[in-house]
């Protein structure tokens, strides 16, 4: 599985952005999809997950009502939509796939390159 992250930006705190990860490869429909971020002297953590198939979600607390994650099938995309954006989500945003729906970071088995968020406050 090949995972390219793009969307990231600088935006001012309230804005919004969308991320997309194209994914790749023979076996990429079969895996669970997510994002995390790790902002600077912070760990890597959780931002959003989805199930490929069945469409099932999950958000960490931080982004609920905020963040919303998707698909499109037709593209082999993974999207966030990033809302009420505020400074503390400041960071650089990787998407990864699992073999199974997951908040840890230990579960998944693929990643993408990085894309930088800004906020401004």
């Amino acid at each position: 599985v090949q995972l390219q992250a793009s969307g990231g930006g600088l935006v001012q705190a309230g804005g919004f952005l969308r991320l997309s990860c194209a994914a790749s490869g023979r076996t990429f429909s079969s895996y669970h999809m997510g994002w995390f971020r790790q902002a600077p002297g912070k760990e890597r953590e959780f931002v959003a997950a989805i199930s490929w198939g069945d469409g099932d979600t999950y958000y960490a607390d931080s982004v609920k009502g905020r963040f919303t994650i998707s698909v499109d099938n037709a593209k082999n995309t993974v999207l966030v939509q990033m809302n009420s954006l505020k400074p503390e989500d400041t960071a650089l945003y990787y998407c990864a796939a699992a073999p199974r729906l997951s908040d840890s970071a230990l579960a998944y088995h693929y990643w993408g390159q990085g894309t930088e968020v800004t906020v401004s406050s």
